[in-house]
């Protein structure tokens, strides 16, 4: 005989989650056991759902409304690589035409992927280690890869804020302290004479740089404070998880784009700003004819979008369940494409402006040779008469008299990516405006403000993981995620020696690359695949009304795999073709040089690399072979399968082999039931609805023969079990028996 479930769902074959009990027929005429199931503490929202409740998780954190999520999905996808590093890339590319890869990179790429984090986070109302755990438990190494990636970037993009709270500070010194080169006896340091005014601010008065990375020379103690100021920060912004970092990202989100338009304002009046433009913007098409401009497009829309952190899965989750994702993904998408064209054009608008009044310094500095030696009446000639006379000049002659070339192109060729465009570039271009404090003010508020809002994103991603594992609910949010950055803030003391800069781009360089692509293309591999792309079109048609069509499937199951399998394969083979290098800064000569990292440093960047990627195979080796007796509840209340009495055993271990590939449990949006099997749709399972079901075999006599009762035992709700994947070895569930 075989226990009958009313569910409002029909019975349903919960897959490793729980396998159908019948009970058996003693030949007597009683029947064999009832099974009741208590009900659950905490539902996921498909649980929810399918059992008439409302929806959601009463338990878990919400967005306060639409604009909150937006705005933090926004401050989040929308960071500091929008400002520094697109720039630097169209410049490089072929000025216009790297939009063309870049646009095709993102319809191909970024917003496939970017809908996967988030619409799985939607659906199951987990973080990403529950996520995947919940696809399939062999897959929860993916969310384990994803925190420890998370944590090596947390840590170290915390640093940058920290410099942009000490330029911060200086900003509102007037004159700027980067302005001039100190001077001893009243002549410029030969250091700051050799490099530059800003460099040299940069090298030695922020950082104070070491020779090289194996001489660190101590902490710097300005920057140690920085350092504690921006943790602080953080924290207090992330403690509470989005009830209180929901309310900064009305500013971090927004701020940047005021700051810009102020600049961009600024920017288009300034002498030289067309010629930025124009220098950027021109297109060199045949650039396009080169692998490394589509693989450069690639990689900056991949890391544009902070895919496979977490965050975005996180971020999903506490979405409504008919939230339309799709919309946002677009929009989102739209939004991070049109502020990096945006920033671009503000930032080589002022560098024209840079390279314009450089050209003219650099004119005025030969026209004082050519006065010294008599060739021209006065300094103050028309640069006609200059360009004349500079013609007539041989070779040799400019050679031995000294002459600097002063060239457009060659001011604007100068524009760096990353630090040295932020803290180097940049500010010489601010010196040279009126009001140069203001605008530096200006100009590092944003820059902490996109930063802030990518680190808020990064540590939420991360923290939500943390969250959602069982032993970590019962301890208060804000002592979890105050140790979160005190470990932060410990191992982040080594950026603060001489070194720092050189580590913080060796972490740059291999925590957050080779993992994070690995990460994200068995995400792909594991929704698309795995769960299945049919199931997951539609979850997106469930929730959205939106069923995914041609371009979906193409982009999830063929062309997104593909891309990402080519940014893996290039940044492998860049790693062993090309000894990494660093830059470091030679004080005596004024620049940086190029260092090899030291065998000791590459054995601790191939360790970071190891961490992040190990996770995947390691959890799928152990829960296939269930050599783990132990495993953490990384669910909101899973059941156990533990050893149990003789005449249960045989029992459970009989029907367990009818479990199918079904692997829907409540967080899939599954009710909460046992299948039977029959298809009948009942009602949710109640004693009383047991006993007063007619067309149920299990009557009120029925149960009365039995005299037994077996009841889980369950702290919250039934959710899959990490060890009871393997389908050659099976354990029964413990069950108490009680009498009526």
């Amino acid at each position: 005989m075989t226990t009958k479930v009313d569910g409002p769902g029909g019975p349903r074959n919960n897959g490793h989650e729980m396998a159908p009990l019948n009970t058996r027929a003693r030949g007597d005429g009683t029947h064999g056991v009832t099974i009741m199931l208590s009900p659950p503490d905490r539902n996921s929202v498909g649980s929810r759902e399918g059992a008439g409740l409302p929806d959601g998780d009463p338990d878990r954190a919400a967005w306060s409304g639409k604009m909150q999520f937006f705005l933090s999905i926004i401050g989040y996808s929308v960071g500091l690589g929008n400002i520094w590093r697109f720039p630097y890339l169209c410049q490089q590319n072929g000025g216009g035409a790297f939009l063309i890869p870049f646009m095709i990179m993102l319809i191909l790429e970024g917003i496939p992927l970017f809908l996967i984090e988030l619409g799985m986070g939607q659906k199951m109302r987990l973080g990403a280690l529950g996520v995947w755990n919940t696809i399939h438990p062999w897959l929860g190494g993916i969310g384990i890869s994803s925190c420890i990636v998370t944590l090596f970037v947390a840590i170290y993009y915390n640093v940058i804020i920290t410099w942009c709270f000490y330029y911060f500070f200086n900003s509102f010194r007037v004159p700027l302290p980067w302005a001039s080169c100190p001077q001893f006896n009243g002549t410029d340091l030969p250091e700051c004479e050799r490099s530059s005014e800003t460099a040299y601010f940069w090298y030695r008065t922020t950082l104070d740089a070491s020779p090289s990375i194996e001489e660190p020379e101590g902490f710097k103690w300005w920057i140690v404070l920085c350092l504690l100021l921006s943790w602080t920060v953080v924290f207090f912004i992330v403690m509470k998880g989005i009830q209180s970092s929901g309310k900064v990202v009305y500013f971090t989100s927004l701020f940047p784009y005021i700051v810009l338009t102020i600049f961009f304002i600024r920017g288009i009046t300034l002498k030289g700003a067309g010629a930025g433009l124009m220098h950027m913007y021109t297109p060199k098409v045949e650039k396009l004819l080169e692998p490394t401009v589509w693989l450069d497009a690639a990689t900056q829309v991949f890391y544009s979008f902070g895919l496979a952190f977490g965050s975005l899965i996180a971020f999903g989750s506490y979405n409504t369940p008919k939230n339309n994702c799709v919309r946002d993904v677009i929009l989102v998408s739209v939004c991070n494409a049109v502020t990096a064209i945006y920033a671009s054009v503000v930032i080589f608008a002022i560098l024209g402006y840079k390279a314009t009044v450089g050209v003219d310094r650099c004119i005025a500095v030969n026209k004082g040779i050519l006065f010294k030696h008599g060739l021209i009446d006065s300094i103050h000639v028309d640069n006609a008469i200059y360009e004349e006379k500079m013609n007539s000049l041989d070779s040799m002659t400019k050679t031995n008299w000294t002459f600097e070339h002063c060239s457009l192109e060659d001011q604007l060729d100068s524009a760096a990516e990353g630090t040295g465009l932020a803290f180097i570039v940049f500010t010489q271009a601010i010196v040279q405006l009126p009001g140069a404090p203001f605008w530096a003010v200006l100009f590092f508020t944003m820059l902490l403000s996109l930063g802030l809002g990518s680190q808020i994103g990064i540590l939420e991603g991360m923290l939500c993981t943390i969250f959602d594992i069982d032993i970590f609910k019962r301890i208060r949010k804000p002592y979890v995620t105050g140790v979160v950055c005190l470990f932060c803030f410990t191992v982040g003391l080594v950026f603060t020696t001489g070194a720092g800069e050189y580590w913080l781009k060796m972490f740059d360089s291999f925590a957050g690359t080779i993992g994070l692509v690995v990460v994200a293309l068995m995400e792909t591999i594991a929704v698309i695949y795995i769960y299945g792309h049919k199931k997951f079109t539609e979850d997106i048609y469930q929730m959205t009304g939106i069923r995914p069509g041609p371009y979906w499937q193409l982009t999830w199951r063929y062309i997104g795999p593909v891309i990402m399998f080519l940014i893996l394969l290039s940044s492998v083979l860049s790693m062993v073709l090309k000894s990494p290098t660093y830059s470091a800064w030679n004080g005596e000569l004024g620049i940086t040089e190029n260092k090899s990292y030291p065998d000791w440093v590459m054995a601790i960047a191939l360790a970071m690399i190891v961490a992040s990627v190990l996770p995947m195979p390691l959890v799928f080796l152990l829960r296939r072979f269930q050599i783990l007796k132990v495993d953490l509840d990384i669910h909101q209340g899973s059941i156990r399968r533990n050893e149990t009495t003789a005449s249960t055993k045989e029992m459970i271990d009989e029907d367990d082999d009818d479990d199918d590939d079904d692997f829907s449990g409540p967080a899939l949006g599954g009710p909460v039931n046992v299948r039977s099997d029959s298809d009948d749709e009942d009602e949710p399972p109640t004693m009383g609805k047991m006993l007063s079901n007619k067309s149920s075999p299990l009557t009120a006599a029925g149960v009365a023969a039995s005299h037994q009762t077996f009841q889980f035992k369950n702290q919250h709700h039934l959710t899959p079990n990490p060890l009871a994947a393997s389908p050659t070895r099976k354990k029964p569930f413990s069950m108490e028996v009680m009498d009526f």
